[in-house]
C-alpha cells in the first residue's frame, strides 16, 4: 500500500515513475553537455590560434587552488552517491547527514573559488581586456583566455548553486524523515545532476590550471 501511493495518479506503477525520471534527467544532462561541450571546442580553438596568451593566461591560475577544489568535488559526489544507497536501505537519517556532507564540501568549493575571484580582480585579470593588466602582459590570446575562463567557471558555478541547492532542499527533507526509501529514485537523479557538476569540474581543471 505504502508503494501504491508513492507514484504520481497519472504513472502506471512506481517502476514508470522512476524510469520516467531517470530518462527526463538523462536528456537534460545531454543538453548540458552539448553547452559545455560547446565552450569546450571554443577554447580548444583559441588555445590552437593563440597558444601564448593561454600559456602566458595560466601562470595567473592558483593550481593549488584548482586542485583542492577538484578533490573536494571528488569527495562530495562520493557522499551523495553513499547517500543514494544508504536512502535505498532505508537508513534515512543517514543518507540526510551524507546529503548535507556533500553541501557543506560545495559551499567550501564556491568559498574557494570566490577567493581566486577576488584574487583576479585585484590582478585586474577581468573579462573584457580593459585595465593595467592587460597593458603589461601582451600576450596575444591572453584577453580570449580570461574571457572564456571567467564564463566557463562562473557558469560552472552556477550549476554548483543550482545543484547545492537541490540536494540541500533533498537533505532537510531527509531529516524530516518527508523522504523514504520507496522515493530514492528522486535523490538518485539529483546525485546524477551533481555528478556532472563534478565531470565538467574534471575538464575544466586541466584546461585552465595544468596544460602550461
Amino acid at each position: 500500500m505504502r508503494e501504491a501511493l508513492a507514484f504520481e495518479p497519472h504513472f502506471e506503477s512506481l517502476e514508470r515513475q522512476r524510469e520516467a525520471a531517470r530518462l527526463g534527467m538523462w536528456v537534460f544532462l545531454a543538453s548540458e553537455v552539448l553547452l559545455f561541450g560547446a565552450l569546450f571546442a571554443l577554447y580548444a580553438t583559441e588555445r590552437a590560434e593563440h597558444r601564448a596568451g593561454f600559456v602566458e593566461g595560466m601562470k595567473h591560475a592558483d593550481v593549488i587552488a584548482g586542485s583542492v577544489n577538484t578533490v573536494v568535488l571528488l569527495i562530495s559526489s562520493y557522499l551523495v552517491a553513499r547517500a543514494v544507497h544508504a536512502l535505498r536501505d532505508d537508513h534515512v537519517r543517514f543518507a540526510a547527514a551524507l546529503t548535507g556532507g556533500t553541501v557543506l564540501l560545495a559551499l567550501v568549493f564556491l568559498g574557494i573559488k570566490a577567493y581566486e575571484y577576488t584574487a583576479h580582480i585585484r590582478e585586474g585579470a577581468v573579462p573584457g581586456g580593459h585595465g593595467a593588466f592587460y597593458l603589461e602582459h601582451r600576450a596575444d590570446g591572453l584577453v580570449s583566455y580570461f574571457n572564456l575562463y571567467w564564463l566557463t567557471t562562473a557558469l560552472h558555478g552556477v550549476h554548483v548553486l543550482i545543484g547545492m541547492s537541490i540536494l540541500a532542499f533533498f537533505g532537510v527533507a531527509l531529516w524530516r524523515r518527508r523522504l523514504a526509501a520507496v522515493h530514492a529514485h528522486r535523490l538518485e537523479v539529483a546525485a546524477l545532476y551533481w555528478h556532472l557538476v563534478d565531470a565538467v569540474w574534471i575538464f575544466l581543471w586541466p584546461l585552465y590550471y595544468l596544460m602550461r
